[in-house]
């Protein structure tokens, strides 16, 4: 069974629809309309290797609060959806990632529970770039909706870019790493995760 999902949502403030193959090349087709959100989710594409196709639009004349958060809803809806019962995954991922000046460590429990622990300082950039707030949010809506457990951790860093950009690489590898297949059975005590 292939591991695919589609997810459509559509609000008086965004439009989205989501494709993810978790068993893919890394291959991304993004388009929001923001373009530091596309760079992100290219990343996260190219070193999760979850195939990912993402059209959105937002009420950019507003701010771009609602197609980050939303778009991270999607997201987390398509790739709960293609897990499926989880069954044979590792569960869990770790990845740190440099860039430059900055060192960041995610880990990832893919458990059914969703759970955030976001240890980034609130870093405001230029108006109109994408803050470590914006980052927070997209994977606040990102595990609310795939039940996942979620802890970013900035080791030290100073540009708003690496900041983003090192969280961004270290959650795909944690994903990459969660998501594998490396059994048949489900990875829990429990017998079940949900």
């Amino acid at each position: 069974m292939q591991r695919k999902s589609t997810v459509k949502r559509e609000t008086k403030e965004t439009q989205i629809e989501v494709e993810v193959f978790l068993d893919g090349k890394g291959k991304a087709d993004i388009n929001t309309g923001f373009g530091f959100l596309d760079h992100m989710l290219e990343i996260f594409s190219k070193f999760s290797n979850i195939d990912l196709k993402v059209k959105a639009k937002g009420d950019l004349h507003v701010d771009e609060h609602h197609l980050v958060e939303d778009t991270g809803i999607c997201i987390g809806q398509a790739i709960k959806e293609a897990l499926g019962d989880k069954k044979g995954i590792k569960r869990f991922g770790f990845g740190s990632c440099p860039m430059d000046e900055t060192l960041t460590q995610v880990s990832v429990d893919i458990s059914g529970r969703p759970c955030l622990i976001f240890n980034v300082p609130f870093i405001r950039g230029r108006e109109g770039s994408f803050e470590t707030e914006d980052a927070k949010e997209f994977l606040k809506g990102f595990v609310n909706n795939s039940g996942i457990t979620l802890h970013v951790n900035l080791i030290y860093g100073e540009n708003l870019h690496h900041i983003n950009e090192s969280i961004f690489k270290s959650f795909a590898i944690a994903m990459k790493e969660a998501i594998k297949i490396e059994g048949e059975s489900i990875p829990s005590t429990k017998g079940r995760i949900d």
